[in-house]
């Protein structure tokens, strides 16, 4: 079913009788958050429809990751969410994001390469089918940013050992945007000026991995090398979200007409309006990454309903001030993201959309707090005055009678809401639509 899905999904970005208003795309929910996973899983129950769920490099590895998971414990996890959630596992397409030396780059190279080798072989023995070869960073005695050839040569080092693995398995993603995954670190421009990538760099970055490719792993490897990740001009850091901006990226749009058998992806796509996501489709920006940005639903939610249980159970250590105080005492999450007064970062730790705080929420701590939140609530009734005030949106779905009364119920519909964005984007209902 994957390969079937991703070669249809090419296909009808090249052929011209598919008007730009009738084009698809795939999201892919980048996120470990078992709340996050259980939302995607339970909407393509719903729906019917395939879910992409991505692990990245720094995330899930064969040595842990900062999840503690490898690639075979991450499927283990989604495929039990799955189970519960009702979603038939051939609806599920697991995917790996921006694997390569990226969580080694400060050793020496071949060292750092032997161990992304390792990885990738890890993702492919655990049965993920979508893979993103990134070896764009330098390691040890290397420049930031590598040449186009080395680059490649890189990859394709990534593509063979993947082969090896688990033969004909996976569609290939290279090339990286600019700047690195998660969002943009620290502080910039409030306008957040992104320049889509250069078509010329883009079409370059491509050859470089055709000539690669094609010697060392022949054209069946290489048609199976089906995206490109390219910057289109979108961002979020943590005070800023740069939208995109359709009129500068056609330069960028149209050279996908040299680029038969291909899609772009676009990463860092969160919070970007649901129009900017369809626009986005429509141009060639096929495969749209999100992941802070459901954690960041998440969030809002929890602390949602946090000031709804502080009105109806008065008193007690809010969720704010346990996660301020998890956060502060093991800062290395935010430290060096976050710029300003204190009070600023204070401010950003919790509500910044770079979303830190994701990193906390798997804390012992944290989780507990999520419990007492929740166990409080399960017996509030959660009254309908106070879910207008608070959460009006997942409100109206609850009256609605698509949402049950429990706490745990509201997190998932908030993530929904989200996830009810990139889908309407992806799969548009209309004259042109399904």
């Amino acid at each position: 079913m994957s390969l079937a899905l991703f070669r249809a999904l090419v296909a009808q970005a090249h052929d011209p009788a598919v008007p730009r208003a009738a084009r698809i795309g795939v999201p892919s929910v980048c996120s470990a958050h078992p709340l996050v996973l259980e939302a995607a899983l339970a909407r393509a129950a719903r729906t019917g429809l395939p879910v992409l769920i991505e692990a990245t490099c720094n995330q899930v590895n064969q040595e842990g990751g900062y999840t503690g998971m490898t690639p075979a414990s991450f499927r283990d996890m989604v495929w039990r969410i799955a189970e519960q959630a009702g979603c038939p596992r051939g609806l599920v397409l697991l995917g790996g994001d921006h694997l390569g030396p990226n969580p080694w780059k400060a050793l020496p190279p071949e060292e750092a390469m032997r161990r992304a080798e390792a990885m990738i072989a890890a993702y492919a023995e655990a049965g993920f089918v979508k893979l993103h070869l990134d070896a764009s960073m330098g390691c040890r005695g290397e420049p930031a940013a590598l040449p186009d050839d080395v680059v490649a040569a890189r990859a394709c080092a990534l593509a063979a050992r993947a082969e090896a693995a688990a033969p004909g398995q996976a569609v290939y993603v290279v090339g990286t945007e600019v700047p690195v995954p998660g969002g943009a670190s620290g502080e910039s421009d409030p306008l957040l000026h992104v320049a889509p990538t250069a078509p010329g760099a883009a079409l370059r970055t491509l050859a470089a991995h055709e000539a690669a490719f094609r010697p060392a792993l022949g054209d069946d490897v290489w048609s199976r090398v089906i995206g490109l990740v390219v910057q289109p001009g979108v961002e979020f850091d943590a005070r800023a979200v740069h939208v995109y901006r359709r009129e500068a990226a056609q330069p960028l749009a149209g050279a996908l007409a040299g680029m038969p058998g291909r899609v772009f992806e676009a990463h860092s796509t969160d919070y970007q309006p649901e129009a900017a996501l369809r626009a986005l489709v429509e141009d060639g920006f096929a495969l749209l990454k999100v992941g802070p940005g459901l954690t960041f639903a998440l969030r809002e939610a929890l602390y949602a309903l946090d000031a709804l249980r502080a009105v109806l159970c008065p008193g007690g250590e809010s969720l704010r001030e346990t996660m301020e105080r998890i956060m502060t005492g093991a800062p290395e999450h935010w430290t060096g993201h976050y710029a300003g007064s204190p009070a600023q970062q204070a401010m950003l730790r919790h509500d910044g959309y770079s979303d830190r705080i994701r990193y906390y929420w798997p804390s012992p701590a944290a989780e507990a707090a999520v419990g007492r939140l929740f166990a409080d609530l399960e017996e509030s009734g959660l009254p309908d005055v106070l879910l207008r005030q608070f959460l009006p949106a997942v409100g109206a779905r609850m009256r609605a009678g698509t949402v049950a009364r429990t706490p745990r119920a509201v997190v998932l519909a908030a993530i929904d809401l989200v996830l009810e964005d990139y889908a309407r984007a992806c799969v548009p209902y209309g004259p042109h639509g399904p």
